[in-house]
């Protein structure tokens, strides 16, 4: 204690439990700042997955599905998660097979740079399909 208050340092326990006890003579205060720096740096390089939304429709035209499948594209390659989904609008539910068939072909255009987490679903009167980005290791 006296070599700590000498070199106007704290005597830090690092190890109580141990026999005998394990002290450290260390400026507290910088160590409890330098953690802190060190936890901020690593919150600050994680990566947030969020989910996206794309709706399609059932009767779209080609150029409206090229635009939405871009945006699918863009938003894999900034990493997020997308949740495609085809609308069904009166009568439409009733030919399902045509919702299937687009999320079908979204899924085998964007293969290559992800996966289906969600196989597409009927849910209501819409289709649900989730796609994840493939990882980069």
């Amino acid at each position: 204690m006296q070599m700590a208050i000498d070199l106007n340092l704290d005597l830090v326990n690092v190890a109580p439990t141990a026999k005998p006890p394990v002290c450290r003579i260390m400026d507290y205060g910088k160590f409890r700042y330098e953690q802190q720096k060190k936890e901020k740096e690593a919150r600050k390089n994680q990566k947030i997955v969020d989910l996206k939304e794309v709706w399609f429709r059932a009767n779209i035209d080609e150029h409206d599905y090229q635009t939405k499948f871009r945006n699918v594209v863009k938003f894999l390659n900034e990493g997020d998660k997308v949740k495609a989904s085809v609308r069904f609008r009166g009568r439409e539910i009733a030919h399902a097979s045509i919702g299937q068939k687009i999320l079908d072909r979204l899924a085998q255009e964007v293969a290559e740079i992800c996966s289906v987490e969600r196989a597409p679903k009927l849910e209501g009167r819409s289709m649900i399909m989730i796609l994840a980005p493939k990882s980069n290791t």
